[in-house]
């Protein structure tokens, strides 16, 4: 895990400017599903992946120090969680996600970094 549990790691290959919408994402035992929305902001950057049946069509947060690779040429994104992990993570609120708090430090807490933004 990054020491910015909200910010990409200099070695996942990211770059800036970069769309990722659309990208499949695969955790560490398999595929999770696309990313629906993606932000850059510094400290506050995240997916929003939208798992399909594999969750029952749930979505999910993942702050950005969890991808470990991005793929241009495939176009896919590799975490450092399990699917397990990602499944239990506290459920995506679309409404709190954008300036809550309270809902970052829960994420970023469960994620394993010590804070929201």
């Amino acid at each position: 895990m990054s020491d910015n549990v909200w910010g990409y790691r200099e070695t996942s290959g990211r770059l800036e400017g970069a769309v990722l919408t659309g990208y499949k994402v695969e955790a560490v035992d398999g595929s999770i599903g696309k990313v629906d929305k993606h932000s850059d902001e510094v400290d506050s950057s995240y997916l929003v992946v939208d798992t399909g049946p594999w969750i029952f069509g749930k979505e999910v947060l993942l702050p950005a120090g969890t991808v470990n690779r991005v793929d241009v040429d495939d176009q896919k994104i590799y975490v450092d969680q399990t699917k397990e992990q990602i499944k239990n993570a506290p459920e995506f609120d679309r409404q709190k996600h954008l300036g809550d708090a309270d809902y970052h430090r829960q994420l970023g807490g469960y994620y394993g970094g010590p804070q929201g933004f």
